[in-house]
């Protein structure tokens, strides 16, 4: 008799309409013993107010300057930012030997370009010991807020000779696991005069697509999504959140707006609520999966701050969760070997990533600081 194609245990590669790229699933492997590395158990802070903390209300900060004692949400422009406003022009060295044989392989092989930018740093709440699941929808709702008075504030930019800002990356980097320093909750706003190239690869496959078939790809996938309703983890009237079907990460997550939403410049109140309800809700889902306070970074993906009309037209409102646990609290992912050499790889079909997350409630049960 033959075999037939069995998803949940063969092997199989997944195509990513985003990124243009393919995923290897191997579902098999998730049966396989583990003896690697284990995360160590980090509790959360039970403080409301850490007299240490760089980033609590009234505190000094390293670089020198002390916070506001601010009440709600608190924006400052970061100390240690990744790109700088103010710097000289970059002039290739090509330039200063063109024509030559060397500086012909140089402006072939050795491409700069100079960046400019500024970094910010979005504190959630004063409160030094919670964080998005732990916070209630009136202070969520006024972190999208936040998010949207920034990006409306950025785009006046490049005014009177300042920088004309092209896009605002949103992220959020939550627990040790995914590299950040502080445990008060914050999320970062790095802004760039360029566009970043995961972004620039997106809108290039979206535009692409509405070129090809006349229709936005998010909106069919959305469609796509809700009729087979096998990968969705949550939905309310404005956004649906999916273990997308080319996901990477194990327990990955695409939050989409199900209208058309070319950014947070075009929220309106009922957007704005149902947004904090459904990160809410997600992210309990996630302390809930492994009972830890789960780790991620999330980042938000929309319109650039100054584009061209085809640019805005075919940007749509989207944020990704990529959280690096596997099997439990103590054991993670790793991007190496085959993934670093080959292409991607993940050990669990997105279908069965889904219905883990799926079946959770949404009740909070994990205790930070338990």
């Amino acid at each position: 008799m033959t075999q037939r194609f069995n998803f949940s245990d063969h092997s199989h590669r997944r195509y990513n309409p985003l990124t243009d790229s393919w995923i290897l699933c191997s579902p098999h492997r998730a049966k396989r013993p583990w003896q690697g590395a284990q995360e160590s158990e980090k509790k959360g802070d039970s403080v409301s107010y850490d007299p240490n903390c760089y980033l609590c209300p009234g505190n000094l900060r390293a670089a020198g300057s002390r916070n506001l004692n601010y009440t709600q949400t608190f924006v400052f422009q970061n100390d240690y930012a990744a790109v700088k406003i103010d710097q000289p022009d970059y002039r290739s060295e090509e330039e200063t030997i063109e024509g030559t044989e060397i500086g012909l392989l140089k402006k072939r092989l050795f491409k700069a370009r100079g960046v400019r930018g500024n970094c910010f740093v979005i504190c959630f709440s004063p409160k030094h010991n919670v964080t998005l699941p732990l916070m209630n929808l009136t202070e969520l709702e006024t972190v999208v807020q936040t998010w949207k008075d920034l990006y409306l504030k950025l785009q006046g930019n490049g005014k009177n000779g300042t920088v004309k800002y092209r896009y605002l990356q949103l992220f959020e980097n939550k627990g040790a696991a995914m590299g950040c320093s502080n445990p008060h909750p914050h999320c970062q706003a790095w802004c760039l005069d360029t566009l970043p190239s995961l972004v620039e690869r997106e809108l290039t496959n979206m535009t692409n697509y509405r070129r090809k078939y006349g229709s936005h790809l998010l909106d069919d996938y959305v469609k796509l999504e809700l009729n087979e309703k096998e990968r969705v983890v949550l939905d309310n009237d404005s956004f649906t959140v999916v273990v997308p079907y080319w996901a990477l990460w194990p327990f990955e997550v695409l939050l989409i707006s199900k209208e058309h939403l070319h950014s947070l410049e075009d929220f309106n109140e009922k957007h704005k609520a149902d947004l904090a309800s459904i990160l809410k809700k997600l992210t309990i889902k996630y302390d809930n999966l492994f009972n830890c306070s789960f780790p991620y970074s999330m980042g938000i993906h929309q319109a650039p701050l100054y584009g061209t009309t085809e640019e805005r037209a075919n940007s749509w409102f989207h944020m990704h969760f990529y959280p690096p646990l596997l099997r439990s609290a103590y054991i993670k992912k790793f991007c190496v070997g085959f993934e670093l050499l080959g292409e991607p790889q993940r050990d669990l079909t997105s279908e069965q990533a889904a219905a883990r997350l799926q079946a959770l409630d949404g009740e909070h049960h994990y205790s930070e600081s338990a």
